[in-house]
């Protein structure tokens, strides 16, 4: 279960995330991203209101360009949904937290 921290991810450690805890939300960032910094606050926010339902983590693409390419993020903020270690959804923008829990609570 998730404590209501927000887990710092990379390209070695996603894999093994995702498949430790059966719904993982990955906040696909980069440091210029102004919009990115907008929703930092509104995902540790989240972390805390579903700590022990929801893990979040942050995954900055500059610095893990395969994941990147991977799941084709070709805009940020991107958010990976992962249920059961699998892809499930994803939301793509700095969108407002109510629309973000909206999305979340369709995998719950």
């Amino acid at each position: 279960m998730t404590s209501g921290e927000v887990l710092i991810l990379n390209d070695g450690n996603l894999d093994e995330t995702v498949q430790n805890h059966p719904l993982v939300v990955v906040d696909c960032w980069a440091e210029w991203c102004g919009p990115c910094k907008m929703i930092a606050p509104i995902i540790e926010e989240l972390a805390k209101e579903y700590a022990g339902k929801v893990t979040f983590g942050k995954l900055n693409i500059d610095e893990n360009m395969g994941v990147a390419m991977k799941y084709r993020i070709n805009a940020i903020p991107t958010m990976l949904i992962f249920k059961n270690s699998k892809l499930s959804g994803q939301i793509v923008g700095a969108l407002p937290k109510a629309h973000i829990k909206q999305k979340i609570e369709e995998h719950i």
